[in-house]
């Protein structure tokens, strides 16, 4: 549907319906060649074209008509088009249906301008007019369209990417054709114009790999067994049918902290989309789990505190005489 969910359905539909409703009342009782001609006697001139309030309503009639099967067919042909929401070619089909819209949209105008009885030439003035508009107040609004399509053509951003742009990372879920919109994976969703899509750096974290690197630090005391603390850490990242196998997970002796020895497992995924947090979370539980199984100590921060009492204060309570 071209009107899916719009306010205004309803009261358009009404009025449609009470407008053939009296059209069918007044054709029944033969009142309605009277009434269209005593409109059509209603006349006023708009430079050299002369219209009535007959011809006006009636081109109207045509040219809503018009538009409504414009909207209905290209929304019809972009269904068709984003039938399949994967694939490469999702943002090429995206484009393809922006562009069939808005010729559909100009051809509807046309022919509705045509049908209302105004003159066509009048139009090089006009586009003129938009012309000188669009280079003074207009050069943001123009490069964001233009933009847009560049960005759907070239294909360098795709619906499904994942992109970090202006400090703000998440995943492509539409590009429209003045703006694209980004997901975050915490629910946020960021309108971005498409201009600053290709004037600034963006960073596409799929444009030549799906795959995502995550880590997670854990830090056990220095007695631990090495080898038995590598073995459980590989095997709580395995236990994950997200964490992808190959390139398979890895472990590291990464530092020696303060507390204790500091490992590093790190591990890939292929689907971001789904959340990072809660895998992040669910691998920590596991390794959690397994060392507290095995009795590997998970240190607590230890601190030295050294007392020394002021000279001053020990001298004089030195000094002091023995009470009796």
């Amino acid at each position: 549907m071209a009107f899916d969910d719009k306010p205004w359905v309803r009261v358009l539909e009404r009025t449609i319906s009470w407008m053939a409703w009296a059209a069918m009342v007044l054709w029944v009782s033969g009142l309605l060649p009277v009434v269209l001609a005593e409109i059509d006697q209603i006349t006023w001139k708009i430079g050299s074209t002369t219209l009535s309030l007959r011809t006006m309503i009636e081109g109207m009639i045509t040219a809503g008509a018009v538009l409504i099967l414009s909207l209905w067919i290209s929304s019809a042909i972009e269904a068709r088009l984003l039938r399949k929401s994967v694939g490469s070619d999702l943002s090429l089909r995206k484009a393809v249906a922006n562009a069939t819209r808005a010729l559909l949209l100009f051809v509807g105008l046309i022919v509705g301008l045509s049908a209302v009885g105004i003159d066509l030439t009048a139009l090089s003035v006009l586009g003129g007019a938009v012309g000188v508009g669009i280079g003074f107040g207009l050069q943001k609004l123009a490069s964001n369209y233009v933009s847009g399509f560049v960005i759907l053509a070239e294909r360098s951003m795709r619906i499904g990417d994942n992109v970090r742009v202006d400090n703000f990372e998440g995943r492509i879920t539409d590009i429209n054709a003045r703006y694209t919109l980004i997901r975050n994976l915490n629910g946020r969703e960021s309108i971005v114009p498409n201009e600053m899509l290709i004037i600034n750096r963006v960073e596409n974290l799929s444009l030549a790999d799906t795959k995502v690197s995550q880590a997670t630090v854990v830090s056990v005391a220095y007695d631990s067994d090495i080898d038995l603390v590598t073995r459980l850490l590989l095997e709580a990242a395995k236990s994950q049918q997200r964490v992808l196998i190959e390139p398979g997970p890895s472990v590291a002796l990464s530092n020696f902290g303060p507390d204790g020895l500091e490992f590093t497992l790190n591990y890939w995924i292929a689907d971001p989309e789904n959340g990072q947090l809660n895998l992040r979370s669910a691998i920590n539980i596991a390794i959690l789990r397994a060392l507290r199984e095995h009795g590997v100590e998970i240190p607590y921060p230890q601190r030295v505190l050294h007392v020394q009492a002021p000279q001053a204060v020990v001298g004089s309570a030195a000094a002091q005489p023995e009470q009796p």
